[in-house]
């Protein structure tokens, strides 16, 4: 597990460092650098998966990121033409990998290459990880099979493109985290398996979703369909996807990776809360706080107030501890007359509650309450 994130002149960050916990939720403006911070573990696990690292380099460019040349990855106001990225995992001394600069290039060349062999036996750079950008595939007729990412590798490729054809091979498997399973799964009829479990989460969403994958193996694609409990003992027929709300394919590939994680898997996830409604984002940061309490690590973006009160709601549950959640919130700073990105790190206690609130931190509804509070003249 990653405890200690270190970023040196990499886009907007001269210098900073993070604590990564279980659940590690980024939060701020846009443009502050949040992404950023993802996409510095991106980066690393790509450059290995283009065999550039351990010995060549850093590849900006590829399947999970696309960052463009030199120029554009290097702080604006480097003191010095090198790139640099730190990681300490649990029990370990800190990692550090140092890359030149040629303002042209889209491959940095690695400068620190003695790196541990073991550093890459760990989930950020194994099949252990999922990352689920902010751009996911929304509903389509037909999604693409891959048995190389999917057979290969369980992957559901960074847009969720690989969903319906991972949800179609692995629907038997039980899911990993028997604790994951909704708390209403007996009633609902659920087993363990991996699609009645991601049916009873979807339900959060839309009450008595079934889902129902057509193979075209022949065609090298999958269909995805939906149908919808219209009483105890009847069911609507089978809508395509195109036709059924756009949150629940959106937010699929985000239930999916989390119950088919395993006990130290590494999830990267951007704005799960994205198309769904206030509850279903609550509880998105339930079943979140969940995983993590049970061995899973999360890094997430989120824009959200109500997936923040999701995980502060399980730590006031006692379903996750506090100390598994770090906080941290980018917003612009002025240093010596430079305009540079800062990051508050507010701290969680047992109660849920949060010890400091920074101008912008999820604060808009109270700062609109205290608006429509105010006397007007009738």
């Amino acid at each position: 597990m990653i405890s200690q994130l270190g970023i040196q002149n990499f886009k907007r960050f001269e210098n900073i460092s993070l604590e990564i916990g279980a659940l590690t939720i980024l939060s701020g403006l846009n443009g502050m650098g949040k992404s950023s911070v993802l996409q510095s573990l991106l980066l690393l696990r790509q450059s290995y998966q283009q065999r550039l690292l351990p010995s060549i380099g850093l590849s900006l460019n590829g399947e999970l990121v696309n960052i463009g040349t030199a120029r554009d990855a290097l702080f604006e106001e480097a003191q010095n033409d090198q790139i640099e990225f730190t990681l300490t995992f649990n029990n370990r001394s800190p990692v550090n990998w140092r890359f030149g600069y040629d303002p042209k290039a889209d491959i940095l060349g690695i400068i620190s290459p003695n790196v541990p062999d073991n550093t890459y036996d760990t989930c950020l750079f194994g099949d252990d990880f999922q990352y689920l950008q902010a751009e996911r595939l929304g509903p389509r007729t037909s999604f693409d099979i891959s048995d190389f990412a999917v057979r290969q590798h369980r992957q559901l490729g960074a847009r969720g493109e690989y969903t319906t054809h991972f949800l179609s091979i692995f629907r038997d498997d039980e899911i990993p985290i028997s604790n994951l399973s909704h708390p209403r799964s007996a009633s609902l009829n659920k087993s363990l398996n991996l699609l009645s479990q991601v049916e009873a989460w979807l339900g959060e969403i839309s009450p008595g979703t079934r889902i129902h994958i057509l193979d075209s193996s022949s065609m090298s694609l999958v269909n995805l369909q939906y149908s919808f409990r219209s009483s105890e003992e009847f069911w609507s027929k089978e809508f395509r996807a195109t036709n059924v709300g756009f949150g629940i394919t959106y937010t699929l590939p985000i239930i999916t990776a989390i119950l088919s994680a395993k006990p130290g898997a590494l999830l990267l996830l951007e704005n799960p809360e994205a198309h769904l409604h206030p509850k279903g984002q609550a509880r998105m940061g339930s079943l979140l706080a969940k995983a993590a309490a049970n061995g899973v690590q999360i890094i997430l973006e989120t824009h959200s107030d109500h997936v923040l009160n999701g995980v502060r709601l399980a730590v006031h549950g006692g379903e996750l501890n506090p100390d598994a959640v770090r906080l941290h919130y980018f917003q612009i700073s002025e240093l010596e007359g430079r305009i540079i990105s800062e990051v508050i790190s507010p701290q969680m206690n047992r109660k849920g509650r949060i010890d400091r609130w920074p101008d912008g931190f999820f604060d808009e509804w109270d700062n609109s309450l205290a608006a429509l509070l105010q006397p007007i003249e009738e």
